[in-house]
């Protein structure tokens, strides 16, 4: 696949991707953590803010990957 398709492709998964991630992130967080306290509001937060970078990260590779000269 061409370099320039694949990061078109990667582009809209990674916006789709984050927000749909962030939906459903803070639709969970609403419910699940409504009568917690603050700092485990925080700690549930920054873990989930924090880890939608490793597939970003697994995509972001995929898109930056040269494929085998012609």
């Amino acid at each position: 696949m061409p370099p320039r398709a694949k990061k078109f492709i990667g582009v809209f998964v990674l916006l789709i991707g984050v927000m749909a991630y962030a939906f459903v992130v803070l639709t969970v967080g609403q419910i699940r953590m409504a009568d917690a306290g603050p700092l485990a509001q925080l700690a549930f937060f920054a873990f989930f803010g924090l880890i939608w970078i490793v597939p970003a990260a697994l995509l972001i590779r995929w898109m930056e990957r040269v494929g085998p000269p012609r």
